[in-house]
C-alpha cells in the first residue's frame, strides 16, 4: 500500500527495506534510518510499525535526541486491535500502556514525525511533510 500510494502520488521510491517484527532482528528502524539520511537518492521515508514492541518509541527517542535531514512520515497498524491479545505473531500484542498505536502515535508525533491515519494516507502525508 505505501508503495502504491508513493508511486500513484508520484514520489516513488529509492529504497524499500522490510525489517520485520522478529523478537531478534537485524537491522532495526534506527539502524536504517541512519542509511537514509545518508542516502542522497532519499528525499523522504515512510517507516510502517505496528502494536506491540517498542522499536517506533526508540526512533521518536531517536528523533528527539539528534536533527534529522529528512520529513518521516509512519503508518501504525494495529489500532482498534484489543489489549492483551496476540495478532498474527508474538511481537503483536498490545498492553495496557505499552506498545499500543496511541501511545506509539503520540511519541513520533512529538518527535516531528506526520503520522498518517490509514495506509491510504501514506501518499498524501509524505506530499505534505516534503512541502
Amino acid at each position: 500500500e505505501a508503495v502504491m500510494q508513493t508511486t500513484q502520488n508520484e514520489l516513488g521510491q529509492s529504497t524499500c527495506i522490510g525489517i520485520g517484527a522478529d523478537p531478534v532482528g537485524g537491522l532495526s528502524f534506527v539502524d536504517v534510518l541512519k542509511l537514509f539520511d545518508q542516502d542522497s537518492s532519499t528525499d523522504g521515508v515512510v517507516l510502517i510499525g505496528e502494536i506491540g514492541g517498542s522499536a517506533e518509541e526508540s526512533v521518536a527517542e531517536f528523533l528527539r535526541k539528534q536533527k534529522y535531514r529528512k520529513p518521516i512520515v509512519a503508518y501504525i497498524a494495529g489500532e482498534y486491535a484489543p489489549l492483551d491479545k496476540r495478532m498474527g505473531h508474538a511481537g503483536a500484542i498490545q498492553q495496557v500502556g505499552v506498545g499500543t498505536a496511541a501511545n506509539k502515535k503520540e511519541l513520533l508525533e512529538r518527535a516531528g514525525v506526520l503520522v498518517a491515519k490509514t495506509p491510504m494516507d501514506i501518499g498524501q502525508t509524505m506530499i505534505t511533510a516534503i512541502q
